[in-house]
């Protein structure tokens, strides 16, 4: 068969390897990257005019939830069961459309969602998916309210295991029951959170013996975990029983810090999430009184965190909560961490490289280097400059075949 091969030319490319950016240009051939530098000089079938524009690989965002978007408990009790399916849909494309060409859906999202992805049938970034996330009776996945009702954002059903769960030995089946529906990773919630009916964010949840189970099972199928863990005392038990990343972080103390470093475990952010429902809020959203004022507690502190953790080196993977905010807005996480203390280039690293090694798939995504696929993203404007980044996605590339261009004079 003919090869068929897309040159992008003279833009600066910022590679993701950690490489001062350079004026050249990114030759793909048959959908991975065949050489970087500058003048190649190359035929190509295709040639994309970079100049005055920042090439990227691919973008990675390590927490969305494509099946909500912008919580409401009476929007909840509104909407029929199946039309969130049909919203992901646009949530994917909007995703994708702004640059972000891998994602790991933090809870929602089940295994026909993600195939439907895989096998084409709607446009979208390349998907992991935890299904649900579990939680400790009471806990932060608990969607028991004082009425007495349960009412959650997202509705269990087949494909979609019970998330609350008690003891080792319930851990250890649950665990089972995700791979066996699909998980690519597992999720569980060691702390309190914001948007739960009852629980605490400065509350820790589950013993070690629950985590450990949870850590031997997800390990034997292959699988790395995941923590929501926003509590201090949360985030150590996290981190102790061998989870892989850490998701908030929001009350950093010293020692977790240093178990992190200690451990080699990762920080997703999600320094966008408090921000999306404080906006909400003020939106006229119906927020409860109890999960606002998480909200604005948690808000003090969260930035703080993330620049002590950041100063003492720990690995960082972009994540934004997309759906406790609006999807298509990703790129706004690039430019918190980057004032936030990691700067341009670590921020846009962040979101590339490092994100692709937390997921486990840094030896085919996350840099624009030879034998990589041509996963690429073609920003106007310089990489440095993070003002209004989703209106200044020129064109998005799944390995090497352009899957969105926005139009002339569109923002």
């Amino acid at each position: 068969m003919r090869m068929t091969s897309i040159l992008f030319r003279g833009g600066t490319v910022l590679d993701g390897t950690g490489a001062a950016p350079s004026v050249g240009d990114v030759h793909v051939v048959d959908g991975r990257v065949a050489e970087v530098g500058p003048g190649l000089g190359v035929e190509a079938d295709e040639v994309v005019d970079c100049a005055g524009a920042t090439v990227l690989p691919g973008l990675f965002d390590c927490h969305v939830h494509v099946m909500f978007e912008q919580p409401d408990l009476m929007r909840v009790l509104q909407t029929p069961f199946s039309l969130p399916f049909f919203q992901a849909v646009h949530r994917l494309r909007a995703t994708l459309e702004t640059g972000i060409t891998w994602v790991r859906d933090a809870g929602g999202a089940d295994l026909g969602v993600a195939e439907a992805v895989r096998r084409g049938v709607t446009p979208g970034p390349r998907m992991q998916i935890a299904l649900t996330m579990l939680s400790q009776t009471g806990g932060h996945g608990d969607d028991w309210h004082v009425c007495g009702a349960e009412l959650g954002l997202l509705a269990t059903h087949p494909g979609m295991p019970d998330a609350v769960v008690d003891g080792p030995e319930e851990m250890r089946k649950r665990v089972r029951e995700l791979v066996r529906a699909g998980a690519d990773v597992i999720k569980v919630a060691t702390s309190g959170g914001v948007l739960s009916p009852l629980s605490n964010p400065l509350h820790g949840h589950f013993r070690d013996d629950e985590i450990a189970a949870l850590v031997t099972e997800a390990r034997a199928a292959g699988l790395h975990v995941m923590a929501h863990a926003q509590a201090t005392d949360g985030i150590k038990t996290a981190v102790r029983g061998g989870v892989r990343s850490v998701e908030h972080g929001i009350y950093l103390d010293d020692e977790a810090i240093g178990l992190m470093l200690e451990h080699g475990t990762w920080l997703v952010p999600t320094l966008s999430a408090p921000r999306a429902v404080l906006a909400q809020a003020e939106a006229g959203a119906a927020i409860s009184d109890r999960v606002l004022a998480k909200a604005r507690m948690v808000a003090e502190v969260h930035d703080d965190s993330f620049r002590r953790a950041v100063d003492a080196g720990v690995r960082v993977a972009m994540g934004t909560d997309s759906g406790v905010g609006v999807h298509g807005t990703n790129l706004e996480e690039v430019r918190l961490m980057a004032e936030l203390g990691l700067g341009a280039q670590q921020a846009w690293e962040a979101t590339c490289r490092s994100a692709a090694e937390l997921l486990g798939v840094a030896d085919e995504h996350g840099t624009l280097e030879p034998g990589k696929v041509g996963d690429v993203v073609v920003l106007d404007g310089a990489f440095d400059d993070l003002e209004g980044l989703r209106g200044r996605v020129r064109s998005v590339h799944l390995a090497g075949e352009q899957v969105f261009a926005r139009e002339a004079g569109g923002a």
